[in-house]
């Protein structure tokens, strides 16, 4: 697989990364064995980049994905994690962290956003304990939505920081937005970005600044390029969701007309939308969330399938 260098650092990610949020038990369980393959067969399959965050499963998704990789050698692959929530123990649990957060787990732990360098510090330690590793590559500043100047400010400097002592090898910030990260690329000294659903090839919206990201040396990793899992089959059904909500009639009808192209072309959606990311000179990766065994296989499928540019000609117009 493919292997691109994640901005002015010395690290190189595969070009599709493993995103771990369904070993957090997103929506629904997956078994610890289930769990395990699935990272088994990424790493069989060439891939070297996996993600993660304390938000996903209240810290089972860097547990399980930490287990998964105890064997490995450290050396040969790149992980991430997030701060800016931190986990503390819920006085008034209610069963089930599925109703208020999506993730099918007790909600014995509540996350609590802390944005400052102590918590950033705090949440690398704690996150650290859970995967079981001596050191963590990259480290990105999750969702600041309503604290970009504390992000700018108190949690950057200090991941900075540690990155200038060699604790850490990335900075960056993971966001489902472009406009703050825009700000952020200008502001501050990222390594990367990491923009879900906003670098697709259904929404474009990003491309200002994965520019800025080109013109700086930052790189991008584009997640989510299924958009909640409209791209994800060959033609997309009338009750999909788009971003964790069911689809506009305008958004699905766009799709419809991707889906046209690429059957007219002999391709599937979903291998257009896996390496529709890719062609953007700053994206060094595309993280596709994966659940079982299967689904990473079908995902390394996807990536490997060759598109010709007059089918990309026609999707990207």
């Amino acid at each position: 697989m493919i292997t691109r260098r994640l901005g002015r650092t010395a690290l190189t990610v595969s070009a599709l990364g493993f995103g771990a949020a369904s070993l957090g038990n997103l929506y629904r369980p997956v078994d610890e064995d289930t769990a395990f393959e699935a990272v088994q067969t990424a790493w069989a399959a060439g891939i070297r980049y996996f993600d993660t965050a304390p938000h996903y499963g209240l810290g089972l998704s860097e547990r399980r994905l930490g287990d998964a990789l105890a064997g490995r050698p450290r050396g040969e692959f790149v992980l991430s994690t997030k701060v800016g929530r931190l986990l503390e123990p819920n006085p008034s649990p209610s069963g089930s962290d599925l109703a208020g957060n999506g993730f099918d787990v007790p909600d014995d732990l509540l996350r609590r956003f802390d944005f400052s360098g102590d918590g950033v510090r705090r949440s690398l330690d704690e996150s650290l304990g859970r995967l079981g590793l001596d050191r963590i590559d990259v480290v990105y500043v999750h969702d600041p939505d309503e604290y970009v100047d504390q992000a700018i400010m108190q949690a950057i400097p200090a991941l900075i920081d540690l990155r200038d002592q060699g604790v850490i090898g990335a900075v960056g910030v993971g966001m489902n937005q472009w406009r703050a990260p825009l700000r952020m690329v200008s502001e501050t000294d990222l390594d990367v970005v990491m923009l879900a659903g906003r670098w697709t090839l259904l929404d474009r919206s990003g491309r200002p600044l994965l520019d800025a990201c080109a013109e700086r040396g930052i790189s991008v990793v584009a997640a989510a390029p299924y958009n909640s899992g409209l791209l994800s089959t060959a033609r997309p059904p009338a009750d999909a969701m788009y971003d964790y909500q069911p689809v506009p009639a305008a958004v699905l009808a766009r799709a419809n007309r991707l889906a046209d192209i690429c059957q007219r072309h002999a391709v599937a959606l979903p291998e257009a939308a896996i390496q529709f990311g890719l062609r953007h000179p700053a994206v060094a990766s595309v993280v596709v969330g994966c659940r079982t065994p299967e689904q990473v296989h079908s995902t390394a499928e996807r990536y490997r399938r060759e598109i010709d540019e007059q089918t990309w000609s026609e999707l990207e117009a």
